[in-house]
């Protein structure tokens, strides 16, 4: 299978300290056949430092959370 990789851009999400963290436009490689998506070291830096740091979010959202119980 040849893997196709595409420049673009994702949102990402994470937990950091017990909350759901997105960082948008992430730039990102990713495989066309797979969906998986790379990320270039420095693009993994400035993440873990928007999480980390002191920066205010671009916006607040609410997220529902649900707990996967099988019957």
């Amino acid at each position: 299978m040849k893997e196709t990789m595409v420049e673009t851009e994702v949102t990402y999400m994470l937990e950091h300290a017990g909350k759901l963290c997105i960082i948008e436009h992430v730039p990102a490689r990713v495989c066309s056949e797979t969906g998986e998506q790379f990320f270039a070291p420095e693009t993994v830096e400035h993440i873990q430092a928007l999480v980390a740091g002191k920066q205010k979010p671009t916006r607040v959202v609410e997220t529902p959370v649900y707990e996967y119980m099988s019957s």
